[in-house]
């Protein structure tokens, strides 16, 4: 397998031998990333390639130094030791030849060390080292040597939580065989000691011959040590008699371990069985759940819409102190940063708060660990689609973004089972979509409209994501139905923290790492789309005699003209009715003609025009085609396109202008001078958003999971053709009703 060839889809689950299948938890959440976008790490060395690790900072490694992996469960507190030693002086990329990520670190070591530095290694999170799936595979081929121009490591690092430590001894004996110099790390020790367990730890280590640490790598208790052991490697211990692997012999090997460190296991957490009790019932548990979402998304609205406001108006201002700057000596760059970077934009920074409140929320459900719960509970509910607990947890990843939700399916055994969970994931509302589902809402219902006691808009938004939710799981039952299932099936383990303050740095660096994302890819994508659309809509250039011929057969241009030269006797009317005989307020409408007339005869129009077959049983016009054609490449920049042509045509008031925008001339669907976002149109483009795979970064997460460009162009056409049969289907049964 050459350094670019990707992990191919094989079932590698058939390599765990027979079918004589050991019960054990599935994976948890440690294998998606937590972050809203593709990167690519600058320093990626040869060996490496993309990977999706936002968060952590890019920086150069020593390829001389000696490196230590960082291996066990999920959860078990691996990557808080990463962090804690390297200060996130990270490289991440990926395994060469397979797209599983990987991610190593500088850490510093004591002066007078024999080095300066030693590289410290995160795997993936692992139960076993008798892999059922390519995260697994890793670490064994890693741990061996195995893997293509990956030496194995000098020294092994084994995390092990201190309240699973009898499940835990199980990796442990695998990894002692392996013969590595080997180190203990034991997390969760504050934990154990508060639900009366006891260990000890340095015992522990004597019993076992090699060293042994406790660590909480959150807190920064025992990193001092840790780093200190670390800076003799050489010196580390191998195992001095390997653990047996027959079962009766193992278990008495594990008792007698445990008994010499004096083990004591933790007592139940009795608050968090009796939240349980209620959280993990099958009716009360998804009443909370639901009423949990229904909360979420009111909070979404009601919570936002200030701070939203405001940051439109900023925008707004902002971009009318560039037109009064630059309107008379350069109108074109007036428009260009105007119009095009500040209203597109600015369209789609507005939506920062209701970023920062979906990630806020989520975090803190994290945090406290309910969301271990709701993967458990509606686990119940995603099996009767036919997909296996592992598989929803890469379907709740997805809720952030698919990206992390594609990559998550590395856990399952399975390759036609990553497959059809792959090309479900989409479907999952991610955040990308926030944007454009709360301005359309937002034109559909008013702030105060309610249904019963609830806010419409909040339940609006809610009822799209539980479509895409259900959508998904019927679209994953399809491809189950039409594909042949292979691999090996295991059941769904979900280990269930106790419930917890969340920390309050942990929540500010998801909600940090959330804004940042979703400002690069306004700052970058969305940028550079905006300023191709611009130029798409202002060319060709027309002069003021062929505006003036135009101006002459418009009723509306014809009167706006004619009180721009004499205010005095202008019937000229803003959005309230009101007369309008300031002589600065008409010569701005007369602009915004101007402007109208060029983008209705630009190559934008005509590229909105020629989509008109197809969208206009969507009851879309060419606005609104440009805004889904420039979406296909990231959700925003719907948003974006919208808001650049409503500041063109108001700059005064560019969202209010989205309420009052017309159709100027008959279509299919609409008559000249109705509305353009009527409740039809708006409930259409919903839908079509729900369904549609429009993300770009997606797709190729897609190929670089699959090794094919089969799949993603198979997901691209089918949830395409499925946005817009729903989308005409939707408008038609609105219209029908209102």
């Amino acid at each position: 397998m050459s350094a670019h060839d990707p992990l191919p889809l094989t079932d590698v689950g058939s390599q765990s031998g027979g079918t004589d299948v050991q019960e054990r938890p599935g994976h948890a959440s440690e294998h998606a990333p937590d972050c809203p976008c593709s990167a690519h790490s600058s320093s990626a060395s040869a060996d490496a390639g993309p990977s999706c690790h936002c968060g952590s900072a890019s920086g150069p490694v020593d390829a001389s130094a000696p490196r230590a992996a960082l291996a066990g469960a999920p959860n078990a507190g691996k990557t808080s030791i990463y962090n804690a030693l390297t200060g996130l002086r990270a490289k991440t990329g990926n395994y060469p030849g397979v797209t599983v990520s990987r991610s190593l670190g500088t850490c510093r070591l004591p002066e007078g060390s024999a080095t300066n530095t030693i590289t410290i290694e995160d795997l993936p999170g692992a139960y076993s080292l008798d892999p059922i799936s390519p995260d697994e595979q890793i670490v064994r081929e890693v741990l061996d040597g195995h893997l293509a121009s990956v030496k194995a490591p000098d020294a092994l690092i084994v995390v092990l939580d201190s309240t699973t430590l009898r499940r835990g001894m199980a990796f442990l004996a695998e990894a002692l065989q392996l013969g590595l110099p080997t180190c203990l790390a034991i997390t969760m020790t504050d934990e154990l000691t508060k639900r009366a367990g006891h260990l000890d730890v340095e015992a522990l280590g004597r019993a076992l011959g090699v060293p042994a640490v406790r660590v909480l790598g959150n807190r920064g208790i025992g990193i001092p040590e840790l780093r200190e052991r670390l800076a003799s490697t050489a010196t580390w211990p191998t195992s001095p008699i390997a653990p047996p692997t027959e079962a009766a012999e193992f278990a008495s090997w594990a008792d007698s371990i445990l008994e010499a460190a004096d083990f004591q296991p933790p007592h139940e957490d009795r608050t968090t069985a009796a939240i349980d009790r209620v959280l993990l019932h099958p009716v009360a548990g998804t009443i909370v759940f639901f009423a949990i979402m229904f909360f979420f998304f009111q909070a979404i609205f009601s919570w936002a819409e200030p701070l939203k406001d405001g940051i439109g108006d900023a925008f707004t201002a902002l971009g009318g102190v560039i037109h009064n700057l630059l309107d008379d000596s350069h109108p074109l760059l007036a428009g260009l940063l105007g119009d095009g970077l500040i209203g597109g934009v600015g369209a789609v920074l507005t939506f920062i708060p209701q970023i920062i409140i979906m990630f806020l929320v989520i975090a803190l459900l994290e945090g406290v660990g309910y969301m271990s719960r709701a993967a458990f509970l509606m686990d119940r509910i995603m099996s009767r689609a036919g997909l296996e607990g592992r598989a929803f947890v890469a379907l709740l990843s997805s809720f952030a973004c698919a990206i992390p939700g594609i990559m998550a399916t590395r856990t399952l055994p399975s390759a036609k089972d990553r497959v059809a969970t792959m090309l479900a994931a989409p479907l999952m509302t991610c955040s990308a979509r926030l944007p454009v589902y709360v301005i359309m809402i937002s034109l559909l219902v008013d702030d105060d409209a309610r249904i019963g006691p609830l806010g419409a808009r909040g339940t609006i938004m809610f009822a799209l994501y539980l479509l895409g939710a259900v959508s998904a799981m019927i679209a994953a039952w399809v491809v189950k139905r039409l594909t042949d299932r292979g691999g090996v099936l295991l059941p769904f383990y979900m280990e269930m923290p106790p419930y917890r303050l969340p920390r309050p740095k942990t929540v500010a660096v998801m909600v940090w790492d959330a804004c940042k994302g979703f400002a690069k890819k306004a700052g970058t994508i969305i940028t550079t789309t905006t300023i191709i659309l611009w130029v798409l809509l202002n060319v060709p250039m027309r002069s003021d005699a062929q505006f003036d011929a135009y101006c002459a057969t418009s009723t509306e241009c014809a009167a706006i003209s004619a009180a721009a030269d004499d205010p005095s006797s202008s019937t000229v009317t803003n959005d309230d009715g009101e007369t309008v005989t300031d002589a600065d307020e008409l010569d701005k409408l007369l602009e915004a003609q101007k402007t109208s007339y060029t983008m209705d005869n630009s190559w934008g129009a005509a590229i909105g025009k020629a989509a008109e077959p197809v969208f206009e049983p969507l009851g879309f016009d060419w606005r609104i085609n440009v805004a889904v054609l420039s979406s296909l490449a990231a959700r925003e920049t719907f948003v974006a396109t919208l808001g650049q042509i409503a500041a063109a045509e108001d700059p005064e008031e560019p969202t209010s202008h989205l309420q009052t925008m017309t159709f100027r001339e008959d279509t299919v669907t609409n008559h000249a001078g109705d509305l353009l976002f009527n409740p039809a149109t708006v409930a259409a483009i919903l839908v079509f958003f729900v369904y549609a795979l429009q993300c770009m970064a997606t797709a190729g997460a897609m190929r670089r999971e699959t090794g094919t460009w089969k799949w993603p162009l198979i997901a691209y056409f089918y949830m395409l053709a499925t946005a817009w049969v729903m989308a005409v289907l939707t408008r038609t049964v609105v219209a029908l009703l209102v």
